[in-house]
């Protein structure tokens, strides 16, 4: 977030030194403070709102995939807003039309999943504190990405798709004029629309989306334009294997070892090793467990052993 964006938060939300009230009329309370902008010389007056979370979703382009937020990657802001017994920086939100919830979620997503777990879990009195805004798509997208540009828990996986997208539905396809809004360079914006373009297959082949990073997408460029065939095999082979992980059948393939066995995919036959095939491995402290299926042949079984065994001790 620019110092600019938190001088202005910091005078919105200054001498707000009681707890979140109770709901008032409507359940909620309105917030009012009016910040200078040294730059101008205006004022502009902020809305401010103490919501239930219920009353809220996320806008459908919002940049942050929340289904991926869990108590244990948001325990930190958790203990935090417990800590401080309320929300101290609002989340942006605009008005949602038609029926169900009253508004949508621009930046803020992290807050939000953190004050509904604190009231689903013994603190009540917890409310979600919004500002409310009338912005269209094109500025709601530029507001979230210059909140959440240099977040580390936004992955940059998420970050590019948010880019393919807004390429299209705000800029007409024009690279040079959405780099030019979000003042960034074209081959930094490039670098991240390659990611977002990478194939299904390969970002299946990740442990999980927000693992796959943007200097990860440069390793592979080369290797898809090469020999991209090859790499999707065994992209396609890595990824049942992150599935039977999801399902909690074996360990995951972890990212260095996703990128090795894409790299040893291009080169020359006599020099790959042997296939992944139905050999699954789980490791816990010490232990080594292998997994394979009961109706598995023996010469197939035993090579798998001997790919295993190869692939272990070199």
């Amino acid at each position: 977030m620019s110092k600019r964006h938190n001088a202005i938060f910091d005078d919105v939300l200054r001498d707000m030194d009681e707890p979140a009230p109770a709901a008032e009329k409507g359940g909620a309370r309105f917030l009012k403070r009016s910040n200078a902008l040294a730059e101008s010389g205006t004022r502009e007056e902020k809305v401010l709102r103490w919501v239930d979370p219920a009353t809220c979703v996320m806008w459908e382009r919002h940049n942050r995939a929340y289904e991926l937020l869990t108590e244990a990657n948001c325990r930190d802001l958790i203990d935090s807003l417990r800590a401080q017994g309320q929300q101290e920086f609002p989340a942006i939100v605009r008005r949602r039309q038609g029926e169900g919830a009253e508004y949508e979620v621009i930046c803020g997503a992290r807050r939000h999943f953190a004050v509904s777990w604190l009231r689903a879990n013994n603190y009540p009195q917890f409310r979600y504190l919004v500002e409310v805004r009338d912005l269209t798509d094109e500025e709601a997208f530029r507001l979230a990405d210059i909140e959440n540009r240099d977040r580390a828990d936004l992955s940059d996986y998420e970050r590019a798709r948010d880019y393919a997208k807004a390429l299209d539905l705000y800029y007409g396809g024009k690279q040079k004029a959405m780099a030019a809004r979000l003042e960034v360079s074209e081959a930094w914006l490039s670098r991240y629309l390659y990611l977002a373009r990478l194939p299904e297959t390969v970002v299946r082949a990740w442990p999980q989306i927000t693992d796959l990073k943007e200097l990860h997408a440069r390793i592979l460029r080369p290797l898809l334009s090469d020999a991209g065939e090859k790499v999707l095999a065994e992209a396609e082979a890595i990824a049942a294997e992150q599935d039977h992980a999801r399902m909690g059948q074996g360990a995951f393939v972890p990212v260095p070892r996703v990128l090795a066995r894409l790299k040893a995919a291009t080169l020359p036959s006599a020099k790959q090793p042997a296939p992944s095939a139905r050999l699954r491995v789980r490791e816990r402290g010490r232990e080594v467990t292998l997994q394979f299926d009961r109706d598995l042949d023996e010469p197939t079984l035993r090579a798998e052993l001997d790919r295993f065994l190869a692939e272990r001790f070199g």
